[in-house]
Protein backbone atom coordinates (compact mmCIF):
# COMPACT_ATOMS: atom_id res chain seq x y z
CA UNK A 1 0.00 0.00 0.00
CA UNK A 2 3.05 2.26 1.02
CA UNK A 3 4.33 1.97 -2.78
CA UNK A 4 0.90 3.36 -3.88
CA UNK A 5 0.59 5.95 -2.14
CA UNK A 6 4.01 6.98 -3.15
CA UNK A 7 2.87 7.47 -6.56
CA UNK A 8 -0.58 9.13 -5.65
CA UNK A 9 -1.19 12.57 -6.31
CA UNK A 10 -3.76 14.33 -4.40
CA UNK A 11 -4.67 16.74 -7.11
CA UNK A 12 -8.47 18.32 -5.84
CA UNK A 13 -6.35 19.71 -2.86
CA UNK A 14 -3.51 21.95 -5.61
CA UNK A 15 -4.75 25.29 -6.39
CA UNK A 16 -5.02 25.73 -10.58
CA UNK A 17 -1.37 26.12 -12.31
CA UNK A 18 1.64 24.60 -12.51
CA UNK A 19 2.93 21.58 -9.77
CA UNK A 20 6.10 20.34 -9.56
CA UNK A 21 6.94 16.63 -8.57
CA UNK A 22 9.89 14.66 -8.57
CA UNK A 23 10.78 10.73 -7.88
CA UNK A 24 13.52 8.50 -7.42
CA UNK A 25 12.68 4.58 -9.04
CA UNK A 26 14.99 1.97 -8.83
CA UNK A 27 15.13 -1.81 -9.46
CA UNK A 28 12.47 -2.79 -5.71
CA UNK A 29 9.91 -0.45 -8.29
CA UNK A 30 10.34 -2.75 -10.95
CA UNK A 31 11.19 -5.71 -9.06
CA UNK A 32 7.17 -7.35 -10.03
CA UNK A 33 7.37 -6.61 -13.41
CA UNK A 34 8.80 -9.53 -15.64
CA UNK A 35 10.16 -9.64 -19.69
CA UNK A 36 11.87 -6.39 -18.77
CA UNK A 37 15.15 -5.53 -20.63
CA UNK A 38 16.88 -3.70 -18.28
CA UNK A 39 18.16 -4.34 -14.49
CA UNK A 40 19.97 -2.16 -12.36
CA UNK A 41 17.66 0.95 -12.49
CA UNK A 42 18.38 3.82 -11.33
CA UNK A 43 15.77 6.82 -12.71
CA UNK A 44 14.68 10.03 -11.42
CA UNK A 45 11.38 11.26 -12.81
CA UNK A 46 10.17 15.00 -12.57
CA UNK A 47 6.97 15.57 -13.21
CA UNK A 48 5.26 19.23 -14.01
CA UNK A 49 1.36 18.96 -13.76
CA UNK A 50 -0.57 21.83 -14.66
CA UNK A 51 -3.69 21.96 -13.18
CA UNK A 52 -7.03 23.34 -15.42
CA UNK A 53 -10.41 23.53 -15.25
CA UNK A 54 -11.60 20.20 -16.17
CA UNK A 55 -7.93 18.37 -17.04
CA UNK A 56 -4.31 18.28 -16.28
CA UNK A 57 -1.55 18.34 -18.85
CA UNK A 58 1.57 16.39 -17.58
CA UNK A 59 4.83 16.52 -18.14
CA UNK A 60 7.54 13.53 -17.71
CA UNK A 61 11.31 14.07 -17.66
CA UNK A 62 12.91 10.82 -17.34
CA UNK A 63 16.72 10.49 -16.57
CA UNK A 64 18.74 7.66 -15.52
CA UNK A 65 20.72 4.84 -16.11
CA UNK A 66 20.49 1.21 -16.61
CA UNK A 67 21.70 -1.94 -17.30
CA UNK A 68 20.98 -3.41 -20.74
CA UNK A 69 22.24 -6.71 -22.84
CA UNK A 70 23.99 -5.79 -26.05
CA UNK A 71 22.77 -6.55 -29.12
CA UNK A 72 25.93 -7.81 -30.30
CA UNK A 73 28.17 -9.82 -27.93
CA UNK A 74 25.32 -9.89 -24.74
CA UNK A 75 27.65 -8.90 -22.42
CA UNK A 76 26.02 -6.21 -19.52
CA UNK A 77 26.14 -2.42 -21.09
CA UNK A 78 25.28 0.82 -19.02
CA UNK A 79 22.93 2.86 -20.92
CA UNK A 80 21.68 6.26 -19.77
CA UNK A 81 17.97 6.94 -19.73
CA UNK A 82 16.84 9.98 -21.19
CA UNK A 83 12.95 11.58 -22.63
CA UNK A 84 9.91 13.38 -22.23
CA UNK A 85 6.44 12.62 -22.55
CA UNK A 86 3.25 14.22 -22.23
CA UNK A 87 0.10 13.12 -20.65
CA UNK A 88 -3.15 15.32 -20.93
CA UNK A 89 -6.03 13.69 -18.32
CA UNK A 90 -9.15 14.60 -18.76
CA UNK A 91 -11.72 14.46 -16.14
CA UNK A 92 -15.68 13.25 -17.74
CA UNK A 93 -18.45 10.89 -16.18
CA UNK A 94 -17.61 8.61 -17.64
CA UNK A 95 -14.13 7.61 -17.79
CA UNK A 96 -14.20 3.52 -18.61
CA UNK A 97 -16.10 4.14 -22.05
CA UNK A 98 -14.51 7.24 -22.79
CA UNK A 99 -10.51 5.31 -22.29
CA UNK A 100 -11.73 2.38 -24.43
CA UNK A 101 -12.86 4.57 -27.45
CA UNK A 102 -10.28 7.01 -27.03
CA UNK A 103 -7.48 6.13 -29.90
CA UNK A 104 -4.86 8.22 -28.09
CA UNK A 105 -2.01 7.02 -26.03
CA UNK A 106 -1.29 10.36 -24.54
CA UNK A 107 -4.98 11.42 -23.54
CA UNK A 108 -6.52 9.29 -20.36
CA UNK A 109 -9.83 9.98 -18.82
CA UNK A 110 -10.71 10.02 -14.88
CA UNK A 111 -14.14 10.36 -13.03
CA UNK A 112 -15.03 14.04 -12.20
CA UNK A 113 -15.34 12.45 -8.21
CA UNK A 114 -11.70 10.96 -8.38
CA UNK A 115 -9.24 13.25 -6.14
CA UNK A 116 -5.98 11.03 -6.64
CA UNK A 117 -4.36 10.29 -9.78
CA UNK A 118 -2.10 7.14 -9.60
CA UNK A 119 0.96 7.36 -11.71
CA UNK A 120 3.09 4.26 -11.26
CA UNK A 121 1.72 2.86 -14.28
CA UNK A 122 3.37 5.84 -16.22
CA UNK A 123 6.45 5.65 -14.56
CA UNK A 124 6.73 2.06 -14.98
CA UNK A 125 5.86 2.72 -19.16
CA UNK A 126 7.89 5.91 -19.54
CA UNK A 127 11.59 4.84 -17.76
CA UNK A 128 10.62 1.47 -19.82
CA UNK A 129 10.48 3.37 -23.50
CA UNK A 130 13.59 5.21 -22.24
CA UNK A 131 16.05 2.81 -22.98
CA UNK A 132 17.41 3.03 -26.19
CA UNK A 133 16.11 0.48 -28.94
CA UNK A 134 19.74 -0.09 -30.36
CA UNK A 135 21.65 -1.50 -27.30
CA UNK A 136 25.53 -1.81 -28.12
CA UNK A 137 28.48 0.16 -27.18
CA UNK A 138 30.03 2.81 -29.17
CA UNK A 139 32.43 2.77 -32.28
CA UNK A 140 35.23 3.73 -29.76
CA UNK A 141 34.21 1.12 -27.31
CA UNK A 142 33.81 -1.63 -29.70
CA UNK A 143 35.67 -4.66 -29.31
CA UNK A 144 37.13 -3.32 -26.18
CA UNK A 145 36.98 -4.57 -22.33
CA UNK A 146 33.56 -4.63 -22.27
CA UNK A 147 33.17 -6.64 -25.03
CA UNK A 148 32.52 -10.30 -25.03
CA UNK A 149 35.36 -11.47 -27.37
CA UNK A 150 34.31 -15.11 -27.74
CA UNK A 151 31.06 -13.99 -29.39
CA UNK A 152 32.43 -11.39 -31.44
CA UNK A 153 34.46 -13.80 -32.45
CA UNK A 154 31.94 -16.57 -33.29
CA UNK A 155 30.50 -13.22 -35.21
CA UNK A 156 33.11 -12.45 -37.58
CA UNK A 157 33.56 -16.35 -38.53
CA UNK A 158 29.95 -16.67 -39.47
CA UNK A 159 30.43 -13.04 -41.39
CA UNK A 160 33.17 -14.99 -43.61
CA UNK A 161 30.97 -18.07 -44.43
CA UNK A 162 28.44 -15.86 -45.33
CA UNK A 163 30.45 -14.21 -47.65
CA UNK A 164 31.94 -17.48 -49.43
CA UNK A 165 28.49 -19.03 -50.11
CA UNK A 166 26.98 -16.11 -51.97
CA UNK A 167 28.20 -18.33 -55.43
CA UNK A 168 24.59 -18.23 -56.51
CA UNK A 169 24.49 -14.72 -56.78
CA UNK A 170 27.62 -13.97 -58.66
CA UNK A 171 25.64 -14.45 -62.01
CA UNK A 172 23.69 -11.44 -60.99
CA UNK A 173 26.49 -9.60 -61.58
CA UNK A 174 26.69 -10.10 -64.92
CA UNK A 175 22.86 -8.05 -65.79
CA UNK A 176 24.04 -5.37 -63.53
CA UNK A 177 26.33 -5.13 -65.67
CA UNK A 178 24.63 -5.36 -68.65
CA UNK A 179 21.71 -2.97 -67.52
CA UNK A 180 24.81 -0.25 -66.62
CA UNK A 181 25.71 -0.19 -70.72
Amino acid sequence: MAKRQTFEIAFVGLKPGIHEFKYEVDDKFFAETEGREFNNCTALIKLQLDKKSGFMLLKFEVGGKADVVCDRCGNNLAKDLWDEFNMLVKMVDNPEEMNMQESDPDVFYISKTESHLNIDNWIYEFVSLSVPLQKMCTEEEFGGPKCNKEVLDMLKNMEVKIEGSNAIWKGLDKFKKAKKK
